[in-house]
């Protein structure tokens, strides 16, 4: 009887569509629905999973605006980014201006309504605030009536998630739910998963072949320096002051997208022979993860849940203020990473992780505490199941 509850169960599963919601304005709402779309079919062979960048539903002129226009705002001016976030995270106002805002980003979004009436999904997971916005306004105007969960992408939650006629949510840590919880939330919608990361973060990567495909030495100390999937500035100039550093170790520095800054990096790697080896944009960054000793990272909620889950300890540098700054603070209290305010502080840190190694071991075992690989795994199974 239980074995033929089971079966009944899956086929009854199979025949379900989840739609993951994303908004590419910064890569960590796309990565994370990306891992949810991924596990989903690992997890279950017949439901159509299918990922939905909110971005590509969207007018021109509205993308630049919306997507565009943030990432040249926490790049150019953080400070300001760092007004609005507190601005904005107060109880919802009702004022002219917030009107027009909402007004404006219904207009430009139209095509997502008719989207989802042509896939007709079971259930919708929001990885972005933007969608889980209009998707409660929907179902508030019976214009929908499919199951919509939000998954915050942070260790931190801002006003701009929070919303009725929702089904749950699903956050990274307690605290988090708690004051989701302090927001209004009803608390037993609240589901504490970490934040999805690709399934491959729970598997066992071996150091030596991993170093062994970027071509550095397994036994020497790796710094691994990450400046995100856009390679925002400024990295080549924290690795130039860290070669001055004394000590055994290398140093693998990512440029991401930007082929200037990867030039910039190559050229320097042709003067520090075997102490810098500099690569672009990558998919496999569990198994570069897996070959080093320390990242120097921004705090980018999807970043820092990665480098969790490969016990990767974490100098964190120029965090956005607002949700960056949050995740940064969490890490600390954590012992899972340290954060250093400019080259000279960087320096100093590194040296003295170098110096400390049962140090160093310490913060990777409290990396380990707290990651959480299968967390695509956990939303899933709180949604579906």
């Amino acid at each position: 009887m239980a074995l033929k509850n089971r079966q009944s169960y899956q086929q009854e599963m199979n025949k379900q569509t989840i739609a993951m919601l994303s908004v590419s304005a910064g890569a960590g709402h796309v990565r994370a629905a990306e891992a949810l779309r991924v596990t989903a079919q690992e997890m279950y062979p017949g439901v159509a999973a299918t990922h939905i960048d909110l971005m590509s539903l969207v007018p021109n002129g509205f993308k630049k605006l919306y997507a565009d226009s943030y990432i040249k705002v926490v790049e150019r001016m953080p400070a300001l980014w760092g007004y609005l976030y507190e601005l904005t995270d107060r109880p919802r106002n009702h004022s002219a201006l917030s009107s027009l805002r909402r007004a404006i980003e219904r207009l430009n979004t139209r095509k997502l309504k008719m989207h989802l009436h042509n896939i007709k999904p079971d259930v919708v997971i929001c990885t972005h605030f933007l969608p889980a916005e209009l998707l409660a306004r929907m179902r508030r105007k019976n214009e929908i009536d499919t199951r919509v969960w939000v998954q915050i992408t942070d260790y931190d939650v801002h006003s701009m998630w929070v919303h009725e006629n929702l089904d749950g949510y699903c956050v990274a840590s307690e605290e988090v739910a708690q004051r989701l919880a302090d927001k209004g939330v009803p608390r037993d919608t609240i589901h504490v998963t970490g934040i999805p990361i690709m399934p491959v973060f729970g598997e066992h990567h071996v150091r030596r072949q991993c170093a062994a495909e970027i071509g550095i030495d397994p036994g020497k100390t790796t710094l691994l320096m990450m400046s995100g999937g856009a390679g925002l500035a400024g990295i080549e100039k924290l690795a130039e002051r860290l070669l001055r550093v004394p000590g055994d170790f290398q140093i693998v520095a990512l440029a991401g997208r930007n082929a200037e800054l990867l030039q910039a990096l190559q050229r320097m790697a042709v003067r520090h022979p075997g102490r810098l080896t500099a690569l672009g944009y990558t998919k496999t960054i569990e198994r570069l993860m897996a070959a080093s000793d320390l990242a120097i990272t921004k705090p980018g909620g999807l970043t820092a849940s990665e480098c969790l889950a490969a016990g990767l300890p974490m100098i964190v540098v120029s965090p956005i203020p607002g949700q960056e700054e949050r995740n940064a603070d969490y890490l600390l209290e954590s012992g899972a990473a340290l954060k250093a305010y400019d080259e000279a502080g960087l320096a100093y840190r590194v040296q003295l992780l170098l110096d400390q190694p049962r140090r160093l071991q310490q913060m990777r075992e409290n990396c380990l505490s707290i990651g959480k690989p299968r967390a695509a795994r956990a939303v899933l199974k709180a949604i579906l199941d």
